[in-house]
């Protein structure tokens, strides 16, 4: 068992790991924690109540953050025509067609989010193994495969977070920064968990949102009421 920080052991003994919080208690334990030398990123952790080897069950999707993430996202955009010149406009950080996806196939990957037109998916594809298992591959439940491409990519420099259970059912979502108020932390929370049960698999009975945890990047999660947080 690896040995635990004294950042972590002291953060901690503040909390009472059986207790469930709500979520807005639960980001104020994470506020009154000793501090960390960087801002830390908030997660949501969400396990579920799916089987995500049933392909009627699969849950994802994406949700704009009301107060964003606290991250410079770097969006790199395929696309010709209009719909590049859209991007560029829209504050896109690289737009490009083939050069761009010859330079990605090269193993260049700074960037944080991949938009594409339709037209170019076909191309985008036979990178799947470059991308896919970096979670950069677009896709267009989560919003990133379209002809708006201004639109697209506003949003995901406004804070868009893409969200997936996986093999588990479980999710993770990033939503802001530790500097972040609490009441901004919970709003975000808020706008993930609205937007999971918006894409509850019909397939789905019973509870959804079996459990709940907050952390930051070197804390301890903090366990939050599921079913309190659901009537929010």
């Amino acid at each position: 068992m690896a040995k635990r920080s004294k950042l972590y052991c002291a953060r901690l003994a503040i909390l009472d790991r059986q207790k469930l919080q709500s979520l807005p208690e639960a980001m104020a334990v994470l506020k009154k924690m000793p501090a960390c030398k960087f801002d830390e990123t908030v997660e949501l952790a969400l396990r579920l109540g799916v089987d995500p080897k049933q392909t009627d069950q699969v849950v994802r999707g994406a949700v704009s953050l009301p107060h964003g993430t606290g991250k410079h996202v770097r969006v790199a955009v395929i696309a010709s025509g209009d719909a590049a010149q859209a991007a560029q406009t829209a504050g896109a950080d690289i737009v490009g067609y083939e050069e761009l996806l010859e330079r990605i196939k090269g193993g260049w990957l700074e960037f944080d989010v991949m938009i594409a037109t339709p037209a170019a998916m076909q191309k985008v594809r036979t990178l799947g193994k470059v991308l896919g298992p970096r979670g950069l591959m677009p896709n267009p439940k989560t919003g990133t495969v379209t002809d708006d491409t201004a639109t697209a990519v506003k949003e995901a420099k406004a804070g868009r977070v893409e969200y997936r259970a996986d093999k588990g059912g479980v999710v993770h979502v990033p939503v802001g920064k530790l500097s972040f108020a609490p009441e901004k932390l919970t709003e975000n929370a808020l706008a993930v968990l609205h937007a999971l049960h918006r894409a509850r698999p019909a397939a789905v009975k019973g509870q959804f949102v079996l459990s709940i945890t907050v952390s930051a990047t070197m804390s301890p999660g903090v366990r939050v009421d599921a079913r309190e947080a659901e009537k929010a």
